[in-house]
């Protein structure tokens, strides 16, 4: 088995405007998607500091005593505090085992924003919840939510002009998602004690909507993806951010572009008091958009039934929560 196809690819060169290299850029975001569904994202103008102060206000909040961080509590799908063990990402489906969750805590926030439908609302749009004892963790969230924000939309066009799409395509049908922000804190092995069989830190899964942005911090318990039957170390290039595509964006190209599983190695005995903490941005359908497979000569697998948005996004929260 070959190691997946992860290239780095310079969003400077689209910045420049000049249509053919324009063109270039997008056959090589279209080759990645094809072949591993990830890509690292360079010259993304992403102030390095931001992220930095970012993880420092959120290792300050997740420092606070359980009783503190229990006031800010939610579940899967909502925005707050996840504690550890309430997710179980790589049991999603038929069979799942609550006795073996992720190996993380989560903090998750959401875009400020209303659809105008009170029930949409109230589910994919609840007021973000903000620590008061860490007040410098809205700050930096707001900013780098709108960091992203922008990068969403240079993304989707290149996603649009890999397919011959009209440049706003994508964008018409994700503007009003509801962009979800994870900041995983992956403790210890001092802090965890030993992981049983098949416990990770995050399960094996693939990702649910249309694509995410990851900053990740290297280390021992690692970042891996899945080629075939076997699992790669994903590579790491300092300064980039990791690119892949999620289910729906998957189903949209009719299985052009792949949703592939990946996971976050469980803590290392080789690193006892690693502990990391990854930034993930998502971008998502608008929950009303109705996913259905692209023709060929885009579309590969033109059979598959359309499928609510905002429906697939709702039962995989449900199937990820552990009750």
């Amino acid at each position: 088995m070959t190691t997946p196809h992860i290239p780095v690819i310079d969003l400077g060169a689209w910045r420049t405007g000049d249509p053919a290299t324009q063109k270039s850029v997008a056959r090589a975001l279209d080759r990645a998607m094809q072949e591993s569904g990830f890509l690292m994202l360079a010259n993304h103008g992403v102030p390095p500091e931001l992220g930095t102060h970012l993880r420092a206000a959120a290792k300050e909040f997740f420092a606070l005593p359980p009783e503190t961080k229990t006031k800010y509590e939610t579940t899967v799908g909502g925005r707050g505090w996840l504690p550890s063990g309430k997710e179980a990402n790589s049991f999603e489906g038929e069979n799942p085992d609550a006795s073996r969750p992720d190996m993380k805590e989560s903090y998750t926030i959401g875009r400020n924003h209303l659809s105008g439908d009170a029930e949409t609302d109230a589910y994919w749009f609840q007021p973000n919840v903000w620590p008061t004892e860490v007040p410098e963790l809205e700050l930096l969230a707001v900013q780098y939510m709108d960091v992203m924000y922008g990068l969403y939309d240079e993304l989707l066009r290149i996603c649009a002009e890999a397919l011959d799409l009209d440049r706003e395509w994508f964008i018409d049908r994700t503007s009003n998602g509801s962009r979800t922000l994870n900041i995983n804190r992956y403790p210890a092995l001092e802090e965890t004690g030993d992981p049983q069989d098949g416990q990770f830190r995050v399960g094996p899964h693939t990702d649910w909507s249309i694509f995410t942005l990851l900053d990740r911090q290297i280390g021992y318990g690692g970042f891996q993806i899945e080629s075939g039957d076997e699992w790669f170390d994903a590579p790491f290039v300092e300064g980039t951010l990791v690119v892949n595509i999620g289910d729906l964006m998957a189903r949209w190209t009719g299985d052009r572009w792949c949703s592939t599983r990946h996971r976050v190695l469980p803590p290392q005995k080789e690193a006892p008091r690693e502990e990391l903490i990854s930034l993930i941005q998502f971008c998502d359908a608008n929950v009303d958009a109705v996913i259905e497979p692209m023709a060929a000569p885009i579309g590969k697998n033109t059979g598959l039934p359309s499928i609510s948005a905002g429906e697939y996004l709702r039962r995989r929260a449900m199937a990820a929560a552990v009750n």
